[in-house]
């Protein structure tokens, strides 16, 4: 597997971990553009492992099976850049499947999720954990992303999540599908927490109110981090459109106020 050259790098690749609706998108676009860190994406997410085999003309079959071990490489080969610097995005559960496909290639090291991932990634392995402060703000844009199909707009070529304003649904407030989408956001950090302790790593931590704040200051932040610096003249510049209007603030401030009695 071909690694950085470059002595003052220190990070093989990373992973931004997260829950929906954090700016993992927006974070992903935004580390692209530095053009040293990496070509991030979703790729290890199981419902769009078949486009992605297409994209990259690894062999599969109509039931979608295929070489996991092909299946790496070409995302390797996709999300890195020239500097060697690897980048991708994990959900939580997403983490659960790929060390799974990966404890088959290499079942010397079952059970051993960060060792799987360094075998697999490089051993310079770093961790990004982003979450949000306001869950109730989070749940609310879950919600319409689920009922419309919109998870994101612009981007980057990634594959899933995009539909075409024509396409999308209507959304509708649903208070007790807030309620749902907010004891799994609570579920979805808490199993972060405890997957970086038992694991003993120590990620680095960004807050989407930071991120949506200043996207730029925190870009930076994230490549010193990685060990990364942006090269003269390159310019952070995001890929994908803020999607928050007053409708979301509408049904946050609905859902504050005391259910209807029944």
């Amino acid at each position: 597997m071909t690694r950085p050259t470059d002595k003052d790098i220190d990070t093989d690749a990373y992973f931004i971990c997260a829950t929906p609706r954090t700016g993992s998108s927006l974070l992903l676009g935004l580390l692209d553009s530095t053009g040293v860190a990496g070509h991030p994406q979703a790729y290890f997410r199981s419902p769009d492992e078949a486009a992605w085999a297409e994209r990259w003309g690894v062999a599969h079959t109509p039931q979608h099976a295929l070489d996991y071990g092909d299946f790496v490489r070409a995302a390797l080969a996709a999300g890195r850049t020239g500097n060697g610097v690897f980048g991708a995005k994990l959900m939580w559960g997403t983490h659960a499947e790929l060390t799974s496909r990966l404890a088959d290639l290499h079942p010397d090291l079952a059970g051993d999720e960060v060792g799987l991932l360094e075998r697999e990634f490089g051993r310079r392995l770093r961790f990004v954990h982003l979450r949000r402060d306001d869950t109730l703000a989070q749940a609310v844009s879950w919600l319409r992303a689920e009922q419309t199909g919109v998870w994101f707009v612009g981007g980057r070529g990634e594959i899933g999540g995009a539909r075409s304003a024509s396409a999308a649904g209507r959304p509708s407030y649903d208070r007790d599908a807030v309620t749902r989408i907010l004891r799994t956001v609570e579920e979805h950090d808490a199993g972060w927490r405890r997957w970086f302790e038992s694991h003993g790593v120590e990620p680095y931590r960004v807050r989407y109110e930071d991120l949506s704040a200043d996207p730029e200051a925190v870009t930076l932040r994230v490549l010193d981090h990685l060990g990364l610096t942006l090269p003269a003249g390159r310019r952070i510049t995001p890929s994908h459109q803020r999607q928050a209007d007053r409708l979301n603030e509408e049904w946050a401030a609905r859902y504050r106020l005391p259910p209807p009695p029944l």
